[in-house]
């Protein structure tokens, strides 16, 4: 299981001081998870970054999770098995939730290679915060951007358990949108993923 229940019978949830609608109104909009996942090199980071800087520059609130910084940090702990993974994409929509309530809009740039850890974010969230973006790359492209080096490595052995080369990736089957970024330049995704927040989770919202 991806989310299982509190180890403890003792803990008890402590209501907030401020309620969701009330960030919300403070914040002059509502908040959305944008999910953007995707093989390594099919530029998830590049458009997520690329997005939540025209999102922000039109004067809504926004935070950037970004799959590498938090392994810096939050996921610094975990490895690259699949239950390692997924932990990563459960502490991830964890924090993505925290910020939702606070009437954010959250980008998340994550490979998330599983599908059902996608889906138990999903599930953890309101019905129609959550955006999943997949970012359709080809890995043939993905090797050639290898913008880290890192298909090379795994390749040649050096770098174990890296998704589409030794571990498995699982295409979102109905993602919310699909981003063909092999042949969409950054801003053309950046257009179709604001389009889709426009029309599927914030009809207020105008850039």
């Amino acid at each position: 299981m991806i989310y299982e229940q509190p180890r403890s019978s003792h803990l008890v949830w402590q209501p907030a001081a401020v309620s969701v609608a009330q960030h919300q109104e403070r914040s002059g909009h509502r908040g959305a998870v944008i999910w953007l996942t995707g093989l390594p090199g099919s530029g998830k980071s590049t458009v997520a970054r690329a997005a939540q800087h025209q999102i922000h520059l039109a004067g809504y609130a926004t935070v950037l999770l970004d799959g590498d910084n938090l392994r810096h940090g939050l996921c610094a702990d975990l490895g690259f098995s699949v239950a390692d993974r997924n932990e990563n994409v459960r502490r991830t929509g964890e924090v993505a939730k925290l910020f939702l309530e606070t009437g954010v809009i959250v980008f998340v740039a994550l490979v998330s290679p599983i599908r059902a850890a996608r889906e138990a974010v999903r599930q953890r969230l309101p019905a129609g915060d959550f955006l999943e973006v997949y970012c359709r790359c080809p890995i043939e492209v993905c090797r050639q951007r290898d913008p880290k080096g890192h298909y090379a490595k795994a390749e040649n052995g050096s770098l174990r358990q890296f998704t589409g080369v030794s571990s498995p990736y699982e295409e979102p089957l109905e993602p919310n949108l699909i981003l063909d970024t092999d042949t969409q330049s950054v801003q053309d995704s950046v257009n179709c993923l604001t389009r889709k927040l426009c029309t599927d989770l914030m009809k207020e919202f105008v850039l």
